[in-house]
Order: C-alpha cells, then sequence, then structure tokens
C-alpha cells in the first residue's frame, strides 16, 4: 500500500468553467444550427478522478458487487505489494459497522512529504493523480501487481469518504477527503487543504500505511454488496503469494456472526495446492523453477528503447482423482482469473510433455494408435489437475485496467520452455515410478473415455436420424410413451414370451437381456458402451448416458426389472442398479426405477391361488391352511426356477397388471446395497479364482482350516 515518490509527471485534463460571453454563445448557437448542433463547444474533457466517475466500469468493471469488491481488491493489492517487497508482515482488513472498509499494513508507509511536481504532498498526490504511484520504472518495486498507478486514487474517486493514515518518521501522518477534496476532520466537521496533519507521536521504527473508505452510495447498485468470505479467501491467496505474511479480516457489520479471521503460510504455491485439492491424490505435488531474461521495448525519455527484462517462472502442481480441474494464476500478486499468455504457454507446455513423454507407445492406447487418436487433448490432460502458476517480473501488459488477463508476449515462450522442461525430467527420471505410472494410467483412461464417449453421441445421433429401426431388435415396444409408460425388462427370451403375451402393448415396452449386464462400478466407459446388453438399454430409454442422461428426453415414464426369484437374478438386479447409478441417475433420484416382486412359491387349493416371495412364507401360509384339518402332505408347491415357467395370466398376475402387481421403488439406499452384493458376486461367481479362494479362507473361522483342500 506503500507508494514513492512518482518519477513522471502525469498531464491532468482540465474542464473549462469559465461561462461564454452573450456574443460567443449566441455565435456558438448559430453555429451549432448550421452543423446539426455540433462544433468544437461539444468536445469535453473531464478534470482528475472525474474520469473514473464517469466511466467507473472501464476501472473497476462495474458498479455491482464485483466492482465494489475491487475497491477492497486494489488496496490488498497494494499492501501485499509491499510484503512482496520484503518491507510489510501483516495486512489488516476491517469491514465496519457504519459502511466503510480499513486496509492497513505495516509496510514503509506512504511518504508525505511535498512532491516536488505538484507542491502538495506525495500523498495526496497517490489519492487523487491517476497513474501516479511508486510503481513506474522500478524505482521503489522491483515487481508489483498495481502497475496502472490507478488503484488507491481509484479508490479515493469512488468514495463519499476516505481517511489515509500513514506512520512514518516518528509520527503518524493523517489526511481525509470528503467527496475527493483534500482536507481535514474534526469530529464531524471538515476543512479542507492540502496540509498532511501530524495527529501523534510514534516510535521512531514503527511504519505503515491505513486507509478507510466509505463507497459513494449514489454510483454503486443497491443490492451490491462485500462478501467477506471472499475477501477471507483473497487474503488466503496472498499469503500462499507471499509466504511469512500474516493477514487478518474482521466484520464488524451489524448482523454478522463471521469469527475473525487470521492466516499466515510458509509453503508458498505448495501449499496452496495442497489448499486446494479435493479427493485422492494421484501424483505428489510437482514444482517447477525457471529464471529466463527477454527484450521488452517501451518509451524512455518519449522515445521507443529496448530494455532488459528478468522473469522468474514458479509454478505447483498436482493431478487427483476425478474430472474437474483448479487453476489458478498470478502476475506478481496479482490473480489473473482470465488467464492470459503465461496460461497460453503453461496449457501447451503440459499438453506436448504428456503426449511426447508420459503417454509415448503406451500399451493402452495401442488400439487407438492405429486410428491416429491417441493423442491427449487439453482437456484428458488437466482432468484432475490442480495448479498454480505464478510469474514475476517489472511493469507486465495487462488487457484491461481490472488486470485480469496478461498481455506480455515473451513471457508464453519462457512458462513453456520451463514447464516442458521441468516436466520431462519428472516423467523421465524424478517422478516417483508409482505416481507416473497412475499418471499415465488416468490419461490413458481420459483419452479412451473421450473416444469412447464420442462414438456413444454419433450412435445416439445415426439411431436419432434412423427413427424405430434405431431401436434394439429385441425390443417390444408400446405404442405410447411418456410418463405413463413402462420399459419392463426381464431375464432372457424364455420370459420375455409370456411378458410380451400378458403385457398391455399400449404403455408397457418389454426389452429382454441376453446374459448379465457389465459391472459398471469396475469397468471403463468404453466396456460399458461394448456390451450389448447396456447399449441396448440406453438406446431404448433414448436419454443418452452419464453426464449427457437428460431425463426430459427419457422415451418411458418408469423402468421396471422382472427378474427371477433367484440368485442369478439377484445378481442381474444388482448390475441394473449399478448401471443406471452410474448412467442414468436422475431416474433413481427421481424413483423412476421399479423392481418386480414375482413369487417363488405357488401352490393352488381349490379355485385359489396362494403365492409366497420365501420359504419361510411358504411355511407360514402352509401353517395357515392345515389348521382346518388338511394335512402338510397333501399341499403341493411349486417353485418356480424363473419367470419362463409361469403361464401367461400367472406372470400377468403377479407382475404385469397394475392391480395385482407387487413393485419395489428402488432407492439410493439400494444402489449401495447393490453395489456391494455385485462385489460380492463377482467374488464368489467371477473368473478370478484367486480372489475367491483368499475370501472363502478368510472367512471359513469356524472350520479347522488345516483340514481344506486349496
Amino acid at each position: 500500500m506503500t507508494a514513492s515518490k512518482p518519477k513522471t509527471k502525469t498531464a491532468a485534463t482540465k474542464t473549462s468553467s469559465k461561462k461564454p460571453s452573450p456574443s460567443k454563445a449566441k455565435t456558438s448557437k448559430t453555429k451549432k444550427n448550421d452543423l446539426n448542433g455540433y462544433d468544437a463547444d461539444d468536445i469535453q474533457t473531464l478534470e482528475g478522478l472525474e474520469a473514473v466517475r464517469k466511466r467507473p466500469g472501464m476501472y473497476i468493471g462495474g458498479t455491482g458487487s464485483q466492482g465494489l469488491m475491487h475497491l477492497v481488491w486494489e488496496l490488498v493489492d497494494n499492501a501485499v505489494d509491499e510484503a512482496a517487497a520484503g518491507f510489510a508482515t501483516r495486512l489488516d482488513v476491517v469491514l465496519n459497522r457504519d459502511g466503510s472498509v480499513e486496509i492497513s499494513d505495516n509496510g514503509r508507509g506512504i511518504p508525505v512529504d511535498i512532491h516536488s511536481g505538484k507542491k502538495v504532498s506525495a500523498l495526496e498526490v497517490v489519492l487523487t493523480e491517476l497513474h501516479a504511484g511508486g510503481k513506474f520504472g522500478g524505482g521503489a518495486y522491483g515487481a508489483s501487481g498495481g502497475l496502472h498507478g490507478v488503484g488507491a486514487s481509484v479508490v479515493n474517486a469512488l468514495s463519499s469518504k476516505l481517511i489515509a493514515q500513514v506512520d512514518r518518521e516518528g509520527s503518524t501522518h493523517e489526511l481525509g477527503f470528503k467527496a475527493r477534496v483534500p482536507g481535514t476532520f474534526s469530529g464531524s466537521s471538515f476543512k479542507q487543504g492540502h496540509q498532511v496533519q501530524k495527529i501523534k507521536k510514534i516510535g521512531p521504527t514503527k511504519s505503515g500505511t491505513r486507509i478507510r473508505f466509505w463507497p459513494d452510495q449514489d454510483i454503486f447498485d443497491k443490492e451490491a454488496q462485500i462478501d467477506f468470505d471472499e475477501i477471507c479467501d483473497r487474503l488466503t491467496r496472498s499469503c500462499f503469494l507471499v509466504p511469512g505474511l500474516k493477514v487478518t479480516a474482521i466484520d464488524k457489520r451489524s448482523g454478522n456472526s463471521s469469527k475473525p479471521f487470521d492466516f499466515v503460510s510458509r509453503g508458498g504455491l505448495a501449499d496452496l495446492v495442497n489448499h486446494l485439492s479435493v479427493g485422492e491424490n494421484v501424483t505428489e505435488v510437482i514444482t517447477l523453477s525457471g529464471f529466463e531474461s527477454f527484450v521488452e521495448k517501451v518509451p524512455v525519455d518519449g522515445k521507443m528503447q529496448e530494455i532488459d527484462r528478468d522473469c522468474k517462472v514458479e509454478i505447483a502442481i498436482r493431478w487427483v482423482n476425478g474430472f474437474d480441474n483448479t487453476i489458478q494464476s498470478f502476475v506478481n500478486t496479482i490473480p489473473t482469473t482470465q488467464g492470459g499468455t503465461h496460461i497460453a504457454g503453461f496449457d501447451r507446455a503440459l499438453t506436448r510433455a504428456v503426449n511426447d513423454i508420459l503417454l509415448k507407445d503406451t500399451r493402452k492406447l495401442a488400439k487407438l494408435a492405429k486410428e491416429n487418436k491417441n493423442r491427449a487433448t487439453k482437456e484428458d490432460v488437466q482432468e484432475g489437475l490442480v495448479a498454480t502458476i505464478k510469474v514475476i517480473f517489472p511493469e507486465p501488459q495487462f488487457r484491461g485496467q481490472t488486470k485480469q488477463e496478461l498481455g506480455t508476449p515473451a513471457i508464453e515462450k519462457i512458462v513453456y520452455d520451463i514447464v516442458k522442461q521441468g516436466l520431462t525430467d519428472w516423467f523421465n527420471d524424478a517422478g516417483p515410478k508409482r505416481h507416473v505410472n497412475l499418471l499415465r494410467d488416468k490419461m490413458s483412461n481420459a483419452i479412451i473415455n473421450r473416444v469412447s464417449s464420442k462414438q456413444l453421441l454419433e450412435t445416439k445421433r445415426r439411431a436419432a436420424s434412423m427413427g424405430s429401426t434405431g431401436m434394439p431388435e429385441k425390443l417390444a415396444d408400446c405404442r405410447v410413451h411418456g410418463p405413463d409408460s413402462e420399459l419392463i425388462i426381464v431375464e432372457g427370451d424364455s420370459a420375455a414370451g409370456p411378458a410380451k403375451a400378458g403385457r398391455n402393448s399400449e404403455n408397457m415396452a418389454i426389452l429382454p437381456l441376453r446374459g448379465k449386464v457389465v459391472n459398471a462400478e469396475k469397468s471403463s466407459l468404453k466396456q460399458v458402451l461394448d456390451n450389448t446388453e447396456a447399449q441396448a438399454l440406453f438406446t431404448a430409454v433414448g436419454a443418452g448416458s452419464g453426464e449427457e442422461f437428460e431425463i426430459e428426453a427419457a422415451r418411458y415414464g418408469r423402468i421396471i426389472i422382472l427378474c427371477d426369484a433367484d440368485v442369478d437374478g439377484s445378481h442381474i438386479r444388482c448390475l441394473l442398479l449399478t448401471l443406471m447409478h452410474k448412467y442414468m441417475r436422475p431416474m433413481l433420484e427421481e424413483g423412476r426405477v421399479f423392481a418386480a416382486q414375482p413369487p417363488l412359491f405357488s401352490t393352488r387349493i381349490g379355485d385359489t391361488i396362494h403365492r409366497a416371495f420365501s420359504e419361510s412364507e411358504r411355511d407360514a401360509i402352509t401353517a395357515k391352511l392345515t389348521k382346518g384339518g388338511r394335512k402338510a402332505e397333501n399341499i403341493t408347491w411349486n417353485r418356480f426356477k424363473g419367470l419362463g415357467e409361469m403361464n401367461v395370466d400367472e406372470l400377468a398376475e403377479c407382475a404385469l397388471n397394475p392391480k395385482t402387481r407387487i413393485l419395489r421403488q428402488m432407492k439410493m439406499s439400494d444402489v449401495a446395497a447393490a453395489k456391494k452384493a455385485a462385489k460380492a458376486f463377482d467374488t464368489l461367481m467371477g473368473s478370478d479364482v484367486g480372489k475367491r479362494r483368499d475370501y472363502l479362507i478368510a472367512n471359513s473361522n469356524l472350520l479347522d482350516q488345516s483340514v481344506l483342500d486349496f
């Protein structure tokens, strides 16, 4: 927040306050009539800070909450620059009950002596003159965030009141502003004047700057608010950029319940990556750094000259499991939310290093390599990426006053070279082999999934263009689709026959499965899409799959799983629920998936048919029927081995007729149980003999393991 004496003079535009004489006014009026009302008198210039008030969006991005927060950032960035230069160790922000904001640091303190060119204090120059500050030409700062020299003056321009206090040279100095006019406050009274007041004596070593401002409510929207949590996030990030800086924030506004915030970091960008990482880590934090020079043409004494610049690059990255990425970039201490040339260099180098080094000759991509589809894209490489990029160099060129995008061209190549070489070293030798292999596998899966998703989209589009002929051949569709229609999934062709005969073809569609659906929990997207049964289900429902699933496009209002009442049927039901949870989740979340409950046993007594859904229920019915003297051995129970053994009427009554069937609505809790059961089925019935052997040994505690033969 500290600034030295400006080393360049700034030209201030002036607005003439003289009124034209009557004769001149008459001449102008006549001239305006002759020239359609447009002459020299219509050309206006804005003096001092009036340009900021006329077009605040040019300087702070708007007059909403974002613009209001930008005032805070201007002063915070000045304080962070002072800390980055090694002159400050503390930064404090206070939101007061009266709507004012106070930002303070313990840096050198803005100079208060008289500026030789302006004949007023340097403190007043900093707060009233655009493009005035100590960050031009590398005098007081080697590299800083605020470089346009408009930060503090813009805050003053858009404030109804501002008070600046500077601790310097054994005294506390104060200068106030009311509606941009300098002076001093004494209670509620204000006296105009340019003199900086000494208000108290302090220790000779104490220094710093405190600026308290009241935003002008006539400028900002009524709903514009200062967000305390956002301030805390910004201050936390500043600590990572300037290790050792201690920050505090206090919200004293009425109705606020936020606790005072304080934070300090010692580890820099590596700590920031740890702070931003969410989920299981794939790699360690990889730190890359380098130092290069470049030549830039800048005006010196009115002439363009080539100047040597030094640029330091600091980068910390890590990959985590998941798809979302988090990338934060900075120029000196300023966050560049819209990226710029440093991010362009980073993106190119990252993608090139992954393709040329990490994924070169990867067996998993051999099949795609034959089709020339094995190269990773920027999106593939940045799945699960957490990265922080910081470049430090003097006088960066930003695109726009809000400094959200870096425009210095030479920085792109510098960042590219450092990142490319650093990652090449990490992939080849420096990185732990386990982490490198895990990252290679993650990147390969990203490529495979992208290619498979594209193939699925193409298949879906082709099916849509084909109309009804795009539906699965084995689907017996219904005539009417919509909320009241049902897709009934049955187990095999033997069950499909009676199901088709017993259904209401108006709104019931039958889709038979041939074999078991792929286990979506342990299979890749490509394996799922290659599974015939999964393809048939996605195509029949017609709403896509995964993140592209659109429930509004679903052709059926409900999905009903109709499987045999045995172990195999339970396994199929578990696999279907797992598949739907991963690729058709909205159907489950909206309660549109059901499981039919066919009976396991059936007996006829006279004209009455009794059905039981378990052995215990069968025994209970038997006990009830034998109370009248009927003998249990005279009751013959038929056990259904599968739905195919039921005749049409039986299947229709217990599974198809809405008035007599029993349906169980599937919930998210059922999915968790299904996943657990599918895993157990895979262990006990899958092809991995070793896994099954280990399970049996671990769960045979009631037996003498010495007599078991494995």
